[in-house]
């Protein structure tokens, strides 16, 4: 009895001293921006992988990740596996001149590179309670949260416009590949998808809010959280996953192409794969080269994506009444995620809550309690538990997880 008292005693002191040493957020907005790029390799030159690597281990299957210091370089495998093969090249900051301001509350930034300049606003929403400088929750292309969850709290909100990025849409008129704002800039950057031109402008507008500082825009530029729904939930999961400076990803029924890994969805029926998105969004070689069986070629998967947002926060929001966002894969994915969390002790910064009965981007009263959880505690530095979000009623011992996720 003494000997397993002492482990599990053991065990919740080493916890507890991985979260006081891993950081929740980062001031750079890529930790491995200096790193060199992994090697890419065809397509058709890639094995058939049937299973969800685990995203600890390092690209060439040789080694997993074993000491914290050495996440940033798998952490950057992923990330320019997924820019070569799915979304395209996200430029660094420092290819472009940036000048910030506020008018009145809202956040004006100019970037400008060849003599364009593209400019980003956004009005910043001030609490009521609490002092500056604020934590602010960004919503891409607007906040479905409801907004009686947050409203008494000390948060600052503001709507990352994408529109201002890449003028597509997903209903009605628009622009094509080359004729965006982005490509005004960057026109060597014509074949990328929507989601990397997104996760680039949002980055600035991160930017804009360091530029100034606090003292200007009254922002704790140390709690950014960013929030979407549907396809605006991908957008957030992509704009965190590729700004460490983002410290809580809340991505809200992202569907397929977002938390859901790719193969698993390739499995399911009627749901967004691979061969059926929107290929705005992607690169278009990507359907070419990896389309029907040749997903399983891909040389990672969305778990991957998910756990590029390691050691921060994250929580994954799905609806089983819409089954074409796929949230069976997307419950396989979070699973698979959690390994890198859990290997350094810290598995209570992610979690994910999947349950129907409600419309499309109309979260239930029954979430809130998780929401707000991890709102109070990764960006008002509460103290809530996070440890057990792990719901899913439809899929829990239902799905077989073995199936996908090898050790």
């Amino acid at each position: 009895m003494r000997k397993i008292l002492f482990i599990t005693a053991f065990l919740a002191c080493a916890s507890v001293n991985a979260q006081k040493q891993l950081p929740l957020v980062y001031d750079v907005e890529d930790t491995g921006a200096s790193l060199p790029l992994p090697a890419a390799p065809e397509a058709s030159e890639l094995p058939l992988v049937y299973t969800l690597r685990n995203p600890l281990l390092f690209q060439d299957g040789k080694k997993k990740v074993k000491k914290f210091k050495d996440w940033r370089r798998r952490r950057h495998e992923i990330s320019s596996l997924i820019q070569h093969y799915e979304i395209g090249t996200k430029p660094k900051a420092s290819e472009c001149d940036l000048k910030a301001r506020m008018d009145g509350d809202t956040l004006i930034v100019d970037v400008t590179r060849g003599g364009e300049t593209l400019t980003l606003k956004s009005l910043i929403h001030y609490p009521k309670v609490g002092q500056a400088p604020y934590p602010v929750l960004i919503g891409t292309s607007g906040i479905s949260l409801p907004r009686q969850l947050y409203q008494d709290m000390p948060l600052a909100t503001m709507t990352f416009r994408e529109a201002q990025v890449n003028d597509y849409r997903q209903w009605g008129k628009h622009h094509e590949r080359g004729e965006h704002h982005f490509d005004r800039l960057f026109p060597e950057l014509k074949d990328n998808g929507a989601y990397c031109e997104w996760a680039w402008g949002l980055s600035r507008l991160i930017d804009g809010l360091q530029q100034l500082g606090p003292e200007k825009t009254r922002i704790d530029t140390r709690h950014i959280g960013v929030t979407g729904c549907s396809y605006a939930g991908k957008m957030a999961l992509f704009c965190g996953a590729f700004d460490e400076r983002v410290a809580l990803v809340i991505a809200q029924e992202p569907g397929g192409g977002g938390a859901a890994a790719w193969r698993v969805s390739n499995r399911l029926d009627s749901v967004e794969t691979l061969d059926r998105t929107d290929y705005h969004w992607f690169k278009e070689s990507m359907r070419d080269a990896f389309g029907e069986e040749n997903t399983f070629r891909l040389p990672y998967d969305h778990h991957e994506l998910v756990s590029m947002i390691f050691p921060r926060a994250v929580l994954m929001l799905g609806n089983t009444d819409y089954h074409w966002l796929a949230d069976e894969s997307g419950y396989v994915s979070m699973n698979a995620a959690i390994q890198v969390w859990q290997h350094f002790g810290v598995a209570d910064r992610i979690g994910f809550s999947i349950q129907g009965g409600h419309g499309h981007c109309q979260l239930p009263e029954s979430q809130y309690p998780e929401v707000k959880a991890f709102i109070s505690r990764f960006l008002l530095g509460g103290s809530d538990d996070t440890s057990n979000v792990r719901h899913a009623p439809d899929f829990t011992g239902k799905v077989d997880l073995s199936r996908w996720i090898k050790p």
